[in-house]
C-alpha cells in the first residue's frame, strides 16, 4: 500500500488505472487530454483501503473540475470479508439509488462517484438532529431487497474470524486477548440473543462516524462503504451503531472504546424511536 500511494502522490498514476479513468470521463461526456493535468488528493480515514479524490478540468473550461473518488483496495483484507461480495453489494446498493454511483473497475481497486458531502466525526453521532437523520436512513438502509440468501451471518462470521485469530497468534497473544475463552461466549451469545421473532434485515454491520456522509445544504444522509453489509438482526446493527459511539478513530489508540461515552437509557430510546418512526 505504501509503494502504490507514494506513487500516487508523484503522479505517477498506474496505465490501467489512466485507461479507465479515460474510459470514466469518456461517459461522463468529457475528455481528458493531458494527464499530467489531472489532480490527486489523498483522503484520511478510511481504514482498509487507500483513497484518493481525482480532479480533471472540464473540457475547455480550465477553472472547472469534474471529481471523481479512487479507491485502492488494501491488502490482506481478505481475511475480514470478501472482496467480490462487497462489490456486488455495492453495485447493487447503487441501483437502488442508496449510495455513490460505481463508474469503473480495475485489478487493485475503482472508480466512484465523487459524494459532495462531508464525513460525520465523533461528536456528530450525539447530536439529538443528526442522530434522527441518521435512524431514519438506516430504517431505510434495512429495508433494501438484496441478492442472495437472507440468513443470519453474524455468528459464522464472528466464529471464521476467531479461527483465524488462532492461526495467525503466537501462544502469548493467544492467552493475552483470552481466545480460548471467545469460542465459549459465542456460543452463549447466541443462544441467549437468538429469537425468533427478531427481525432480520440488510445490515450495514460497520455504522461508524467515518461511514456516514451528510450534505450541509439538504441534510440528506449518505451511508458509504460496505464490505461488512449483510443480513442479520436490525437490533445488531442498532446496538453496534451505539458502541460505535465509544469509539473515536482519530486517536494513537483507535482500537480502544471509551465505554464511559457510551449512549445512555434516553438516548437509546431517542434513536430506536425515531427508527422506528421514520417507517409509520
Amino acid at each position: 500500500m505504501t509503494v502504490k500511494a507514494n506513487g500516487f502522490l508523484q503522479g505517477c498514476l498506474p496505465e490501467e488505472l489512466k485507461k479507465v479513468l479515460r474510459s470514466v470521463a469518456s461517459e461522463l461526456g468529457d475528455v481528458i487530454d493531458d494527464m499530467d493535468s489531472i489532480q490527486v488528493v489523498p483522503l484520511k480515514g478510511a481504514m482498509t483501503n487507500e483513497v484518493y479524490q481525482i480532479n480533471w478540468p472540464l473540457n475547455d473550461k480550465r477553472d472547472l473540475f469534474r471529481k471523481v473518488l479512487v479507491r485502492i483496495y488494501g491488502e490482506g483484507v481478505d481475511l475480514f470479508f470478501n472482496r467480490d461480495d462487497e462489490v456486488q453489494t455495492f453495485e447493487c446498493i447503487s441501483k437502488h439509488g442508496q449510495g455513490p454511483r460505481l463508474l469503473g473497475r480495475f485489478s487493485d481497486g475503482r472508480v466512484e462517484e465523487f459524494i459532495h458531502a462531508r464525513t460525520l466525526s465523533a461528536a456528530d453521532l450525539r447530536d439529538p438532529d443528526v442522530s434522527a437523520l441518521i435512524a431514519s436512513k438506516l430504517r431505510e438502509f434495512h429495508n433494501l431487497e438484496m441478492p442472495g440468501p437472507k440468513n443470519v451471518l453474524l455468528w459464522n462470521r464472528i466464529r471464521n474470524w476467531l479461527k483465524e485469530a488462532r492461526s495467525l497468534c503466537i501462544l502469548k497473544d493467544a492467552k493475552e486477548f483470552r481466545l480460548d475463552a471467545l469460542e465459549e461466549e459465542i456460543c452463549v451469545l447466541e443462544e441467549e440473543l437468538t429469537r425468533d421473532d427478531q427481525a432480520i434485515g440488510f445490515c450495514h454491520n460497520d455504522l461508524q462516524y467515518g461511514n456516514i456522509m451528510m450534505d450541509e445544504e439538504t441534510r440528506s444522509i449518505t451511508i458509504i462503504d460496505y464490505e461488512y453489509a449483510s443480513y442479520n438482526p436490525v437490533a445488531y446493527d442498532i446496538a453496534n451503531h451505539f458502541c460505535e459511539m465509544a469509539a473515536n478513530y482519530h486517536t494513537e489508540t483507535p482500537h480502544i472504546l471509551d465505554y464511559g461515552a457510551y449512549p445512555g437509557l434516553e438516548e437509546r430510546k431517542r434513536f430506536v424511536r425515531n427508527y422506528l418512526s421514520s417507517g409509520g
